[in-house]
């Protein structure tokens, strides 16, 4: 994301006294993100984001300590093996089958994802 687009993202979060406030944790982690790809001086990307060290080193702050407590996450996908669990299914696939349980209890079982897709797309 542009540092233009998180301006106008981050204008709507200040109150009548300057005040960065109420900032959600979304848009914390896309500044965090910006932050941390900014190859230039701190100043450079406050001024890029139209406010000052003073307004942005709270936020940036915060969205650090929500990264150290595992808030957001990771980005990358990274598969979980279980032990005793087959690797691959009917077929050398992966994901061989698939179930959804309804609301009443109800089962509903597909032989492979293409048929959990195509049920997904009528239902919709």
């Amino acid at each position: 994301m542009d540092n233009i687009t998180l301006k106008k993202k981050l204008s709507s979060y200040v109150s009548d006294k300057g005040y960065l406030k109420g900032v959600s944790e979304e848009i914390l982690y896309e500044v965090l993100v910006a932050w941390e790809n900014w190859t230039g001086s701190s100043s450079d990307f406050y001024r890029s984001l139209g406010f000052s060290f003073r307004q942005m080193a709270g936020l940036i702050g915060r969205a650090k300590r929500l990264k150290r407590e595992g808030y957001f996450g990771s980005q990358e996908f990274k598969p979980v093996l279980v032990e005793g669990q087959a690797t691959a299914g009917v077929g050398g696939d992966p994901c061989a089958a698939a179930e959804i349980v309804w609301k009443g209890g109800q089962v509903i079982r597909f032989s492979g994802v293409d048929h959990l897709m195509d049920f997904l797309k009528k239902s919709a």
